[in-house]
């Protein structure tokens, strides 16, 4: 089963929701900011879907800049920044989903295409 790791309010989380239901794709929403993936979730995830950890940061994010994360980052080793990204859902690219194999995290249209359709 696809996990769709998302927040209802956020624009780019309906639009992949709408290209998913649109292709005829099952996936299980979770709310992102109440349940995010856990550090091991996290590492498997971004181990497998070829995606550099940086971008799984939601940089355009209130928390992330609220925070000061970007002047922190440089000093966090790997297995430090995944954690800081499971301690807060508000932290991680929306939307993040995943079947365990393989990963997308954001809203991009052809990616989307390639990996889940």
């Amino acid at each position: 089963m696809i996990k769709f790791y998302g927040y209802k309010k956020c624009a780019t989380c309906r639009k992949a929701e709408q290209f998913l239901q649109q292709a005829g794709i099952h996936y299980e929403f979770i709310d992102i900011t109440e349940n995010p993936p856990c550090a091991e979730e996290l590492m498997t995830i971004i181990e497998r879907s070829n995606i550099p950890l940086h971008k799984f940061f939601n940089t355009s994010g209130v928390q992330y800049r609220e925070l000061k994360i970007k002047q922190r980052l440089p000093a966090l080793s790997h297995r430090e920044r995944v954690a800081l990204l499971a301690s807060n859902g508000r932290l991680i690219k929306r939307p993040l989903i995943t079947d365990g194999k393989r990963a997308t995290a954001g809203f991009d249209a052809e990616q989307l295409a390639a990996v889940w359709s």
